[in-house]
């Protein structure tokens, strides 16, 4: 017999998971400043921590190739329950779209305490040349941010890959280095929502199927060459880039 939920709770905060009635051990290391997060979130909860929380999952947004994604409105639905659940799953946590201390503990493992992730630096994703988050079509700090937000869908990517290194050849880019590298005009580069990236021992089609599942709302035609694969997420801001672009469709 499965334990119950209780149960379960318990051997998590001893640091035990249970994946088919078998414990072993895991651990969820938080950063020092980690996110301070409420006792509970669940459907119908609002506000700030919410929209944290639909951040952090928002890689999650499907479990197979779908034109989805979380909204980070800091509204508590269907989607977000969603989402949660198959993060709860993946990291073997209860998956009841209920959010409590050790889903949070999850979640903030995932934090660094610059404030990026526990996969990515921010300088991978910093222009080319030499401008940081500078230089673009809005402000550094709007970049940085959106540039956060697209690091925890690529650690959900990076999860459903197993744990794969995945390597960023193009994130931000400032216009004078976009107009360089010949970009388009309203690259969604210019805004931080970007990423060129290569997933070691995957191809560029075996990514693309994995971004489908991921939020992505952007996706260059794949190729079957050692070429990058671009993600980005233009549905989710005001950009001028509001439409979904799946170059090579949905692919199974």
């Amino acid at each position: 017999m499965s334990p119950s939920r209780f149960d379960r709770r318990t051997l998590l905060k001893s640091g035990l998971v249970v994946a088919g009635g078998v414990a072993a051990m895991t651990a969820f290391p938080a950063a020092a400043d980690a996110y301070s997060w409420p006792s509970s979130l669940r459907s119908g909860s609002t506000g700030a921590a919410v929209k944290e929380l639909q951040i952090r999952v928002a890689g999650w947004a499907a479990d197979s190739p779908k034109q989805t994604y979380v909204a980070a409105d800091g509204e508590f639905g269907p989607g977000t329950a969603a989402a949660l659940t198959r993060f709860q799953a993946a990291n073997h946590l209860p998956a009841d779209g209920v959010a409590d201390a050790d889903d949070f503990a999850a979640l903030n493992a995932l934090e660094s305490a610059d404030g990026s992730t526990a996969h990515f630096e921010w300088s991978e994703f910093t222009s080319d040349d030499g401008t940081g988050f500078g230089g673009g079509k809005v402000g550094a700090a709007t970049v940085k941010e959106n540039v956060r937000r697209l690091m925890y869908k690529l650690e959900a990517l990076r999860h459903k890959a197993g744990g794969r290194a995945i390597t960023i050849s193009s994130g931000f880019r400032s216009i004078a280095h976009n107009q360089a590298v010949g970009g388009a005009s309203n690259s969604m580069h210019l805004y931080g929502v970007a990423a060129d990236i290569y997933v070691s021992g995957l191809t560029t089609r075996q990514v693309y199927v994995l971004a489908e599942a991921c939020g992505f709302s952007g996706l260059e035609r794949y190729t079957l060459s050692d070429a990058h694969q671009h993600v980005d997420s233009r549905v989710e801001y005001p950009y001028g880039s509001q439409s979904w672009w799946w170059e090579s469709g949905t692919v199974g």
